[in-house]
């Protein structure tokens, strides 16, 4: 059996040769890094760890002196560092596995839990196993519009996803708590496919863990400030907000911006190694920039690497990713990448155009 994969130049169809050689390439360069992991990957990961606690610990401080704007304006932007690099370097990279084999309690990912509202284990099965597994398969990837955008063609419209660019400037804004939220799978609550004892338990671990995180950053921390409060208050929110924008921001460009590919349950049935590769590098794309871009993105700028080897140390994926497009070249297929301003206009693009009528698109 061969696949019809769609290339840059056009319909391309792969032999079934050519993809247990695409997998085999692919499946090498895995070992390889996998064999290499030591001394610098350690460090890499403890400097994540202290820079990120350093911001933290300079955030929390210059509230303190919050009644002076510049003192504020650079807390806030200590603490949206520390947040940022808590959730997207640290937190969704060790609830990967991508430092089990470090085996430090602190880096276990069955242990880990990062400065979100959404409980991790709810996190690491709707979007470690489901997203992963059956990444931008229509009907089965529930990160294929969240459950509430129209962000494929194939997707039918209906006068609902008007709103589209709301929905997603509102997600944009919220993002952890929609993160909390997508384990409920709310639109299948609506349509009655799921049952109470389900929901009981997400529910109950939910608000458990949103309980903590909202009185940790809107209620000790800023009475911790005594007649600082208020500042305090606005401060956090405001980090919260940033980290949110800025998250929302990686994740929608290394999944939603033109050229990135769709698929159907029959189209990936019994999928071979080599396929699942094809299907991640087509349904992915990536971000250039600067080493603190990367760092700073949890290194989901290399989204397309990141989906092929979810568990690997993000911070290898840079050193892997110039393998991975000479593969593609090579193969004929499309290597989706370019700057921030780029992917996230053709994000926004897209999300603006799917929200019209097909008959005003064509879409």
């Amino acid at each position: 059996m061969s696949t019809l994969v769609a290339s840059a130049d056009g319909p391309l169809t792969l032999s079934p040769a050519q993809l247990e050689e695409i997998g085999r390439q692919l499946d090498g360069l895995r070992t390889r890094i996998t064999a290499d992991l030591g001394q610098r990957d350690r460090e890499y990961i403890y400097s994540i760890i202290k820079a990120q606690r350093s911001f933290e610990v300079a955030g929390r401080g210059l509230m303190y002196l919050g009644f002076l704007p510049p003192c504020w304006l650079a807390g806030v932007t200590a603490l949206s560092l520390s947040k940022i690099l808590d959730n997207m370097e640290t937190g969704h990279n060790v609830m990967h596995g991508q430092w089990d084999w470090m085996r430090e309690p602190g880096l276990n990912s069955r242990v880990f839990e990062w400065d979100l509202v959404c409980p991790a284990d709810q996190w690491k099965h709707s979007h470690n196993y489901i997203h992963h597994t059956y990444t931008n398969i229509r009907g089965r990837d529930r990160d294929l519009g969240y459950g509430f955008l129209r962000i494929d063609p194939e997707q039918q419209w209906n006068p609902y996803y008007l709103g589209n660019p709301l929905y997603a400037f509102l997600l944009m804004m919220l993002v952890e708590w929609g993160v909390m939220l997508h384990d409920l799978e709310v639109e299948n609550i609506i349509q009655g496919k799921r049952r109470w004892p389900d929901l009981k338990r997400l529910l109950t671990a939910q608000w458990r863990k949103a309980r903590r995180q909202v009185i940790k950053d809107y209620l000790a921390f800023p009475l911790l400030t005594g007649p600082l409060f208020l500042p305090t208050l606005a401060g956090n929110a405001t980090a919260n907000i940033v980290r949110n924008i800025w998250a929302y921001s990686i994740i929608f460009c290394g999944h939603f911006p033109s050229g990135v590919q769709t698929f159907t349950e029959e189209e990936t049935a019994n999928e071979t190694q080599g396929e699942w590769y094809v299907r991640q590098m087509l349904g992915s794309s990536n971000i250039t920039g600067s080493k603190l871009f990367h760092i700073l993105s949890g290194n989901l700028s290399h989204q397309i690497e990141h989906h092929l080897f979810p568990d690997l140390p993000a911070n290898r994926y840079q050193e892997i990713a110039p393998e991975v497009r000479t593969l593609c070249t090579e193969y004929n297929l499309p290597y989706n990448t370019g700057p921030l301003p780029r992917q996230i206009a053709s994000v926004w693009l897209k999300i603006i155009r799917l929200s019209l009528p097909p008959i005003i698109t064509g879409t």
